[in-house]
């Protein structure tokens, strides 16, 4: 039996829910664990007996994707905290505590700055509570206008969005009507961990069906930086689900595996899709490459660019995009991340004269690269975004996600990127079967294509695209608090280190060589 959320008129954000009986309240607590996480406070309100503890317990063991975690009461302890993969999480029972000022001896700042806290007994907080936050409040369903159909075990829930809470709410509210229009609407929901975006994914499990909930606010991605734009609009990254549905209906039109899209809320940014599996291109703790699988993605690419492609793609009837350029000034200033993260975190400071010499070098490395031929550059084609689909056939064994960035651009950026992987370790050897497989490809569709010349692109592209995710892993440590990217850094070195060594970029490797730690270029 599904569950159904019926909003409530006003402000703040709410909605009303009927819980039936205890698996209609974990299905309430499965949908309330894959939308919200780390940092972000639910309170735990209502009747006495009506079933709060129960909520907790099914909150916690769904945010820990493990329904036999041990979730005992926090009454006589006040707190209990649980280290999950996800993050911690702070169950606190607020029923001893007297006055707000005895939350000090408890350290309650700072719990609520590093795990989900989840509170019974909020109102013993008084003005110690967040303005931000989600209340679930629970009540019997005696004496309501349901109780004569619902039965003595029946529950109301009313779940209310406080401050910035409130949108997220409304998010999760829509995200549910397009689940219900999919046939979905009985799924467990759970949390999946996702990319180094601002977008969420959690994954809905019906059975032997599943699919993919993508939670995609528009967010331009930081403060404006040069004539008054972002980041993202200085180097085309898309701000709403509209590129990837356009690029995804491109894909499936060239006979590839891209998710089909249930349903969607384009302005909301939230889509229902087909879920292509748990299964990638490598395999292995730690993860490594699976070369047939690898091959067959250089074919992927060797196919799609050998293609005339087109520029203009469909989203909607009478919706179009048109694919940005990936130009100079794009690359230049994505290489600027370096200068301005990843430079500093290795004690390096570059006075302007430098930083100028680093661009104009970059520049006219640069320039001949854009004189080629354009084609789709899905830009971030790699091993966390490539599904292996052994059910298919040929190409479609391939399963692509992840490709809302795309653009038009040199066709080596996304060959670099897989034989590169940022992600894991992929041989040498490996990476030269790989590029010989696409150039032999190529040459067989067109024996004009030009080795040589694809062969210094390859490298200016790794080049470009290791020097840009030293800045951006680098911050994403420094400025996000993800320092799991970090563990990545030496294996970006090594390739920038095997990029800079092809004879044609003498001048980059020699700027390189001066400002780098030497053992950064020792590949």
């Amino acid at each position: 039996m599904s569950i159904v959320l019926e909003r409530l008129e006003g402000q703040p954000v709410a909605c009303r829910v009927v819980l039936k009986d205890l698996a209609a309240t974990s299905r309430l607590a499965s949908l309330i664990a894959s939308w919200f996480g780390g940092k972000d406070t639910i309170t735990l309100t209502g009747d006495l007996g009506a079933g709060k503890t129960e909520l907790a317990r099914a909150l916690i063991r769904a945010f820990a994707d493990d329904a036999g975690v041990d979730v005992p009461s926090p009454t006589f302890p006040i707190l209990i905290s649980y280290d999950f993969p996800r993050g911690r999480v702070v169950h606190a029972d607020l029923y001893r505590i007297q006055e707000p000022d005895e939350l000090d001896e408890l350290g309650w700042d700072e719990l609520r700055e590093n795990a989900l806290l989840m509170v019974e007994w909020p109102e013993r907080a008084e003005e110690r509570l967040p303005a931000d936050r989600l209340d679930v409040a629970l009540y019997l369903a005696a004496g309501t206008r349901d109780a004569a159909t619902l039965g003595p075990e029946a529950r109301i829930a009313i779940v209310t969005g406080y401050g910035s809470f409130g949108p997220r709410l409304d998010r999760l509210m829509i995200a549910q009507s397009l689940i219900e229009q999919s046939g979905f609407a009985e799924a467990a929901h759970r949390f999946l961990q996702g990319d180094a975006s601002a977008r969420s994914y959690s994954r809905l499990v019906l059975g032997d069906r599943s699919a993919i909930v993508m939670n995609a606010p528009r967010q331009p991605d930081g403060p404006p930086l040069k004539r008054g734009l972002p980041y993202s609009q200085l180097v085309h990254l898309a701000e709403d689900v509209k590129p990837f549905v356009a690029m995804d209906r491109a894909l499936l039109a060239q006979g590839l595996s891209a998710p089909l899209i249930y349903s969607a809320d384009l302005e909301a940014g939230i889509l229902v899709l087909e879920d292509l599996g748990p299964e990638f291109v490598v395999a292995g703790t730690p993860p490594a490459p699976v070369p047939e699988r690898y091959r067959l993605a250089v074919e992927v690419l060797a196919t799609l660019h050998s293609r005339p492609l087109p520029r203009t793609l469909n989203i909607a009837p009478r919706v179009e995009r048109a694919l940005p350029s990936y130009d100079v000034a794009a690359m230049l200033t994505e290489i600027d991340l370096m200068l301005d993260w990843y430079l500093p975190s290795r004690g390096i400071r570059l006075d302007g004269v430098v930083r100028e010499e680093f661009r104009l070098l970059w520049r006219s490395a640069l320039n001949p690269a854009m004189a080629e031929p354009p084609t789709w550059v899905l830009r971030d084609y790699h091993s966390p975004n490539l599904i292996w689909l052994p059910q298919r056939e040929g190409l479609r064994r391939i399963g692509l996600i992840d490709f809302q960035d795309a653009v038009m651009g040199p066709a080596a950026y996304d060959v670099v990127s897989l034989a590169q992987d940022a992600r894991v370790d992929v041989p040498e050897e490996l990476e030269l079967e790989l590029v010989r497989r696409y150039v032999a490809m190529r040459r067989e569709a067109d024996p004009t294509f030009d080795p040589r010349g694809f062969a210094r692109t390859y490298a200016l592209m790794g080049a470009q695209r290791a020097s840009k995710i030293l800045g951006i892993f680098t911050r994403l440590n420094d400025r996000d608090g993800k320092p799991h990217y970090l563990r990545h850094l030496p294996r970006i070195r090594r390739y920038l280190a095997r990029c800079l060594a092809h004879e044609e970029l003498g001048s980059l490797r020699m700027w390189y060589e001066a400002v780098l730690p030497s053992k950064d270029l020792s590949a």
